[in-house]
């Protein structure tokens, strides 16, 4: 009976342990993992990174700028360029020399200087680029380094065992912002076109503010299981930012 007793004892402690280290595993902190002046890389999940870059504009000052890695099997793919050339350099330096890890793609998620101000650093280093066909014809238009493959709607493509999609959902920050989903953490790019909590409803010069909310609430209901949401400019978060810029541009 004793015995009995013990072996039970033995494993409710083993399970109690296991939901524990389960639960740990779950609530990942993020943490910055690299910064100077220039770049910030601060890891939101165990396996996906915001990059930071700042831009200066006359309206808004020195603006921090959002990008994200997403990795797998030591292959990553990236949303977004810093903001120049130097610190897309810096980025793609620490990604093969501190992460271990190959680039197999960029995709801007848009044509402005935020997205693919550093285009030509990754063309440099003969890394693959994607972009929304309009995004290429906005960027030829403004004679802006062009993405070399184009994609209609959607895109899809593989970083290690893990997919990574980009799609357009609908016009907004701009007529050609599309969003990126890493399902291996189960993050959402959401670009320019999501705003963070708090946020005004900064540069609208290329925007459709007509359209922006319908087209985060089709983003909030293709991606239900989103748990981390990336947006273009400031703090990351959870679909309260989805709620939130739907809010801010419901009015018109």
């Amino acid at each position: 009976m004793k015995a009995i007793t013990r072996t039970l004892l033995v494993l409710v402690i083993s399970a109690t342990f296991l939901k524990c280290s389960s639960l740990k595993k779950v609530a990942f902190k993020p943490k910055e993992v690299y910064k100077t002046n220039s770049l910030i890389v601060i890891q939101v999940a165990e396996n996906s990174f915001k990059h930071t870059s700042f831009l200066q504009t006359n309206d808004f000052g020195n603006v921090p700028c959002n990008g994200l890695i997403v990795r797998n099997s030591n292959e990553v793919i990236i949303f977004d360029t810093p903001t120049n050339d130097s610190s897309s350099e810096e980025l793609i330096k620490w990604i093969t020399g501190s992460l271990h890890c190959k680039i197999n793609a960029i995709i801007p998620t848009h044509f402005h200087d935020d997205c693919l101000g550093g285009l030509k650093a990754f063309h440099k280093n003969n890394i693959p680029s994607y972009a929304y066909f309009k995004t290429i014809e906005l960027a030829k238009k403004n004679n802006y380094t062009v993405p070399k493959n184009s994609f209609s709607d959607s895109l899809i493509l593989k970083a290690g065992d893990e997919t990574v999609t980009a799609r357009f959902l609908g016009e907004g920050h701009t007529i050609d912002n599309v969003v990126g989903y890493f399902a291996g953490d189960n993050v959402l790019f959401g670009g320019c076109l999501i705003k963070e909590l708090g946020a005004s409803k900064g540069y609208l010069g290329d925007a459709n503010v007509k359209d922006w909310s319908a087209t985060v609430e089709r983003v909030k209901k293709e991606y239900p299981e989103a748990k981390i949401i990336v947006p273009g400019h400031g703090e990351h978060g959870n679909q309260k930012l989805l709620d939130y810029t739907i809010t801010l541009f419901g009015k018109q």
